[in-house]
């Protein structure tokens, strides 16, 4: 049981570095998967809905080749 919520956290931080046309859209996106992330892994999915979305925004503008 411990397992499976780990690696349905680790595919749900794969998914912070999700497309998105414009800096709201990459907030969106990652603002959902830090939520999701924080629900699977017993944590507060405002803190993570924050985090997720700033280090997405943060990575497709830093690297926007790869988002």
């Amino acid at each position: 049981m411990q397992i499976t919520k780990w690696m349905v956290g680790a595919a749900c931080a794969l998914t912070l570095a999700a497309c998105g046309d414009t800096p709201l859209e990459q907030g969106v996106l990652g603002a959902g998967a830090g939520a999701g992330t924080a629900v699977v892994l017993d944590g507060n999915p405002v803190t993570g809905a924050v985090i997720g979305g700033a280090a997405n925004v943060l990575y497709c503008q830093q690297n926007p080749g790869r988002c």
